[in-house]
């Protein structure tokens, strides 16, 4: 059992992006599937398909050359909120920050648009 999935998904993906692999296979949940919806629009990885075996998994495959810092922010231990008055840009508008709000899982410039806010799930540059 994994008590952060969240955390799993964005290592598999860090360490198959360290060891040059290709791909890595996650186990599928609609959270890590809609982070990686934006990572894909986002280019920080190619392509990610749902294979339906006896558990679903997701297999994602990685943009070649690229390397990508992902770090997770909001932990179960410590949850971290922000308003909408606090979305700042990271790193100059270079990264993106993917958020958790109430209209589900979007990049803060979304949620600017919109006028959310929520619980920062973690970083990517």
């Amino acid at each position: 059992m994994n008590t952060d999935p969240i955390a799993d998904l964005l290592t598999r993906i860090r360490n198959a992006s360290q060891a040059n692999h290709g791909s890595c296979a996650i186990p599928y949940s609609k959270i890590k599937e809609n982070i990686l919806k934006i990572l894909q629009d986002k280019k920080f990885i190619a392509k990610y398909e749902v294979v339906e075996e006896k558990f679903p998994e997701l297999f994602v495959t990685l943009e070649e050359d690229r390397d990508i810092t992902l770090k997770r922010v909001s932990k179960p231990g410590q949850r971290i909120y922000v308003k909408r008055d606090d979305l700042k840009p990271l790193r100059s508008g270079l990264g993106l920050r993917i958020i958790s709000t109430s209209k589900g899982v979007m990049t803060t410039d979304e949620a600017k648009k919109q006028n959310l806010g929520g619980e920062i799930l973690c970083e990517i540059y």
